[in-house]
This record gives structure tokens, sequence and C-alpha cells, in this order.
């Protein structure tokens, strides 16, 4: 997920869980198919991030040619104009975001899997954004905030100690997935900093601007690790791309913009758990993974406290949209 303001929208709030649903669970499919990637492809993380953010820009480039040539060229004159100074600042700040949470939950997945890799990184992610908050921003967790980020701090425990030894969960892994929960983090709370200063901002914008610069950055190091797919499989290795590029990506994000104008922040944080629900069924069912009981009780109590999180900043926070 990438979390970035959003305009007002009429979109009717049915048609915005919809679309929610549909981009939590388009989400919970990308691990899966990097799992796959990873061994048909020869790819490695940093090399699938690239092809994905470079997949991702070249397909909302063209529907934002297609949008324009509906509007037959016209621009909207009521969009308040941007200072370059803050628009540099914020596709720096969202895109290096975007780099760390992308490339740091692909190599998560890598590392330990796609069902603990997912769980930690978007259950972590609601925990540091409170903790952060609280810190830089004076937010106010109260009782019910606080009980919910210790439960997401017990959950983190149990599936990190929790473990039977059978290599379920990897240490390297889990710090992966931390570090992308990081990136997530400080994308969500400079766009809470951006609404507090009362920035409008271009959600879809500021999501094909984040897609370059991840493109941009993570070039270097994708091609020192090896840039080029194997060409055993070379078929399957490029339907499984575009599926990510396309489908998890352009229109995920596209659908979570849309929808995300017509709930509130809270609602959409609830929503979101289902992706790594779905990564988790996907893990069992299709890849084979094995989840221990530590595992399976250290997942539950982590999304169990993001969702009491949700619904202790629902009674501390004004409606978004």
């Amino acid at each position: 997920m990438l979390q970035t303001l959003s305009p007002s929208s009429a979109l009717p709030v049915g048609r915005g869980l919809f679309y929610v649903t549909v981009a939590a669970t388009a989400w919970g499919t990308a691990g899966a198919a990097a799992a796959v990637l990873y061994d048909v492809s020869g790819l490695g993380p940093l090399a699938l991030t690239f092809w994905r953010a470079l997949g991702g820009c070249v397909l909302l480039l063209a529907v934002r040619a297609l949008r324009a040539r509906r509007r037959n060229g016209r621009t909207d004159a009521s969009r308040p104009v941007e200072p370059p100074r803050r628009r540099a600042a914020r596709i720096l700040v969202t895109g290096v975001g975007l780099t760390l949470f992308q490339g740091a939950y692909f190599a998560a997945v890598e590392a330990t899997g796609l069902a603990v890799g997912t769980v930690v990184t978007l259950g972590a992610a609601p925990v540091m954004v409170a903790l952060a908050g609280r810190v830089t921003m004076g937010e106010r967790l109260g009782a019910g905030g606080a009980l919910a980020v210790a439960g997401g701090l017990t959950g983190l425990l149990v599936l990190v100690l929790g473990g039977d030894g059978a290599g379920t969960v990897r240490p390297v892994g889990v710090a992966l997935a931390l570090l992308s929960a990081a990136g997530y983090s400080a994308i969500t709370l400079y766009a809470r900093h951006l609404g507090r200063r009362g920035d409008a901002v271009d959600p879809y914008r500021t999501t094909l601007t984040s897609f370059a610069v991840c493109a941009v950055l993570l070039l270097p190091f994708a091609a020192a690790e090896g840039l080029w797919p194997q060409p055993q499989g070379l078929v399957r290795t490029l339907v499984l791309l575009v599926y990510i590029a396309a489908v998890p990506t352009a229109l995920a994000y596209g659908l979570y913009f849309a929808g995300l104008a017509a709930l509130r922040a809270t609602t959409v944080t609830v929503i979101t758990l289902i992706e790594p629900v779905t990564a988790s069924v996907i893990a069992v069912v299709l890849l084979g993974e094995r989840l221990t009981t530590a595992t399976v009780a250290g997942t539950g109590v982590l999304l169990g406290a993001v969702a009491a999180l949700a619904v202790a900043e629902t009674r501390t926070t004004a409606p978004a949209g």
C-alpha cells in the first residue's frame, strides 16, 4: 500500500468499499507471484522491484494519456498549483519510501516466505505509524490505542520467538519485513504532515512519480544483482512480470486511491487486512508453506491489534474524505 492524500470524491461509499477490497486482494497476490518468479526467472528482489516499478510507470502513463485524450486537452483549473520545492520534496520522500517499502518486502518474501513476510510488514506498519505519530506529531493514542500497539508488539514477538526450529520464521526475513514497514510508515506519516499543512495532492500523479523514482533508484542495484531473467521459462516469467505490473500495481493502486477518497482512513486500514490474509491462504494452499502454531497465533494477535488500532483511531480522529 501507498497512502497519500486524496482529493474529495463523489464516489459512492459502497463502490469505494468494493474498490479497496479488490485492491487489497490484488496486493495479496503480488508476493505469491514474486515467490514463483524467484524459482523460474533467476531474478532477485531488487530486480523484481525495478521491473514492477518500471512496468507500473508504463501502464500509468498509458492511462494518463487516455485520460488526457478523453478531456480533449482540457486541464483542471481548480487544482491548486504546488510550489516547486514542496513538489520536489514530496516526490523524493514518497519515492524513497516506496523503494524501501517494495524492495524490502520482496526481499522478506524471499528470505522468510510469503505468509510471514506479508503479515509482519503489514502488521507492523500501523503500529510504527501510531508510535511515530505520537512522537513526531503529538497524536494521542488513548488507552485503546496504547493497548492495541502493545498487542501488535506482542504478536510480533510471538512470531519471531515462537518458532519450532523448522525455519518457518527467519530473523533476517523478519528484519527485512520491518524495514519494509518502516518505508510504508514514512510515506504515511509524510502524507499526514501534508494533510495538516493543507496541501492538496493529486494521488494519481504522486503514484506515478513515486514509481518513477523507485525505478531510477533501483536500476544500478538491480543491474548489479542481475537485471535480466534467465532464458529458461522466459514466457512464464514475462507473464508473471506483466501480471505484477498490471494487477497488484497499476490497477490496485488506482482502485485504492479512488476508494480512499470515499472512505474513512480507519475503514481502509481494516479492509486492507485482507491483503495479509490473502497472502497467507495462497502461501499455504498453493505454495505449500507450513504455518506453525506460533505463527498462526502471532498472526492472529498482530492482525487483531491492527483492527483494534483502527477502531481506536476512529474514536480520536475525524473522518477522511
